[in-house]
């Protein structure tokens, strides 16, 4: 089986200050050199785009924000879906997409690892896909819980990657996907 790469908004919006402080700031590097194997080895990719539908959003579209950033720009006949939700399968026939192609396998990419990465994931496999889930290739930003505490972008990543390992997903890193995806194809 030949599995897609599923690029989820990696878009200069999350640039933006108002997100917080970010983690793993080579998430990019390591998605453009996925994105360069899959496009040497000829296997599908697919991007993913958040369109925010809050006025004020640093990815609302229209806004230099909702651009894709350089590391993941399109090329003509990869296959594009916009969405306004965390999950890129709601709204997007992005399921019908991969069935019709006969694609039962994803490695997931993107930004960012506690929403819509972790929100697509889950669903990607409720829906019975085989997700592989590099940890290096995505990143968080750091929130406040419910009593005002700061919790670190590192600290969500960790515990959300672990919530995901083995129940919707294999986590893994960029060089055994690589790895994994030279020696198969």
């Amino acid at each position: 089986m030949r599995p897609a790469l599923l690029i989820i908004d990696v878009q200069k919006g999350f640039d933006d200050p108002y997100w917080g402080t970010r983690n793993n700031l080579e998430a990019e590097s390591h998605i453009a050199r996925l994105l360069k194997s899959w496009r040497r080895l000829q296997l599908p990719v697919i991007h993913v785009r958040h369109c925010s539908t809050e006025p004020n959003s640093p990815l609302r579209p229209g806004s230099v924000g909702n651009e894709f950033k350089e590391a993941a720009v399109p090329l003509d006949g990869e296959q594009t879906f916009d969405k306004s939700v965390n999950s890129a399968f709601i709204g997007t026939g992005l399921d019908e997409h991969l069935r019709s192609k006969n694609i039962g396998e994803l490695v997931i990419v993107g930004l960012t690892t506690d929403h819509c990465v972790s929100t697509t994931t889950r669903m990607a496999g409720n829906l019975g896909y085989k997700v592989s889930l590099p940890a290096d290739a995505t990143a968080t930003f750091n929130r406040l819980d419910i009593n005002g505490n700061n919790i670190s972008a590192d600290d969500i990543h960790r515990i959300h990657l672990s919530s995901l390992h083995k129940e919707f997903c294999e986590v893994t890193t960029t060089d055994e996907i690589l790895e994994t995806v030279l020696n198969d194809n």
